[in-house]
């Protein structure tokens, strides 16, 4: 890259409030090395390394890293820790590129550096106490907030950011997931804090993060670059994203991280990848209270309609909610649903006689339909993700799944 071409892109990912950890990326390109930024206090702001491998090691100024101190002025800000690639240059064509490039992320930590730093366990236990309610009242609420430089005055919103690795991981990987989460959105909002969701059960690691602040598009904007960061750091994972509306009181954020939580859920089961927000989810809005207020009536709802489909998913590495689901966003068309599966339709028209027997429900009804429609919400409500496989109905009748007799009113 020319020095010119890396200072456009540089100068563009300032410009355009990407964040620092773009700002980061750019000059990496620009230098043809790895970088990591690390603030005052040694936490880590932004990196640009081809693995966490050469992650580890920039931070840990293994060999071959050099650790330049950030200054603006007298004052140091931080620290860029660089290795060379092996095939690339020592620098950009000249020192005075690398020392401008060094100056501009200098600025830039500058801007995005909080006066002081969070630590982890005290963020996580505010956004523990209010999810669990043990923050009610106003002033008490505030007060804590003010004790971690948190203004809530203004408003803020919750994110949701879950990933799931797709091979094996090695250990400390969700404090991983929560550190690069919350670099994305300390790159908008420098006072954003993070934790993650208690009670992991699964292979995934869940995390929420509080993004203060009253402004719509702000919030937007940190959702974007929590995805784009983590797209960025973890390679080999997947992501679902859920963004709440604007909490314009304090006793609000509960509400807010069931938003987020609901926004994840609903984005976990779409095959368009990004950040969701809470008012971009339709129908499955109609349902948060019902969350909220009644969770076992939420869960009869899903048992009695495509619980059974999910089992039988699972036993026999079949396609049956896929398919339903194609099918309805077909307005009920099965050649329709076969183009878009890439499938005969006489397997289409089994797949559904499958689901009628399973469930009690005829998706050639419109009761059957809105029912199941109803329940594979329900499905992404409750958080309850579908599994996946090849087509091997053949030979899949031998019962073990529990069938519903009868036709449900």
């Amino acid at each position: 890259m020319s020095d010119f071409a890396a200072l456009d892109a540089i100068t563009e990912a300032v410009e355009s409030g990407a964040g620092l950890p773009e700002v980061v990326r750019a000059a990496a390109k620009a230098l043809e090395a790895s970088l990591a930024v690390t603030d005052a206090w040694g936490a880590t702001l932004a990196v640009a390394a081809r693995s966490p491998a050469e992650e580890r090691s920039l931070l840990s100024k293994g060999k071959g890293v050099t650790s330049i101190p950030l200054r603006l002025g007298e004052t140091v800000v931080g620290s860029l820790h660089m290795r060379v690639q092996e095939d690339g240059r020592s620098a950009a064509s000249s020192a005075s590129m690398e020392r401008l490039l060094v100056t501009m992320i200098a600025s830039e930590v500058e801007r995005v550096r909080a006066p002081e730093r969070v630590s982890e366990t005290a963020a996580a236990d505010f956004l523990r106490a209010v999810l669990r309610r043990e923050l009610v009242e106003r002033e008490e609420l505030l007060a804590r907030a003010r004790e971690l430089s948190l203004d809530l005055e203004e408003g803020a919103s919750m994110i949701v950011a879950r990933a799931h690795p797709q091979a094996p991981t090695d250990d400390g990987w969700r404090g991983r997931v929560r550190a690069v989460a919350e670099r994305g959105a300390r790159a908008v909002v420098n006072r954003s804090i993070s934790a993650l969701a208690e009670g992991e059960v699964t292979l995934a690691a869940e995390v929420l993060l509080l993004v203060p602040g009253g402004d719509e598009a702000t919030a937007a904007r940190a959702a974007e670059a929590v995805l784009r960061e983590m797209e960025a750091g973890l390679a080999g994972y997947t992501f679902a994203i859920g963004r709440s509306r604007i909490a314009e009181e304090p006793e609000d954020l509960t509400r807010a991280a069931g938003e987020a939580l609901l926004a994840a859920n609903v984005a976990q089961g779409s095959s368009e990848s990004g950040a969701l927000a809470f008012e971009e989810t339709g129908a499955y809005r109609l349902l948060l209270s019902a969350m909220s207020e009644n969770p076992a009536e939420l869960q009869r709802f899903y048992s009695e309609t495509v619980e059974p489909l999910v089992a039988y998913d699972e036993q026999y590495e079949t396609d049956l909610v896929q398919t339903l689901e194609t099918f309805l966003e077909a307005d009920g068309n099965v050649a329709g649903t076969a183009q878009r599966l890439f499938t005969h339709r006489h397997t289409i028209y089994y797949r559904l006689e499958r689901v009628r027997e399973l469930s009690g429900l005829d998706v050639s009804s419109s009761d059957g339909r809105e029912k199941l429609s109803l329940g594979l919400k329900a499905m992404r409500v409750l958080g309850i993700a579908a599994s996946g496989g090849p087509a091997s109905e053949l030979g899949a009748a031998g019962g073990r799944v529990p069938r519903r007799s009868g036709r449900r009113t």
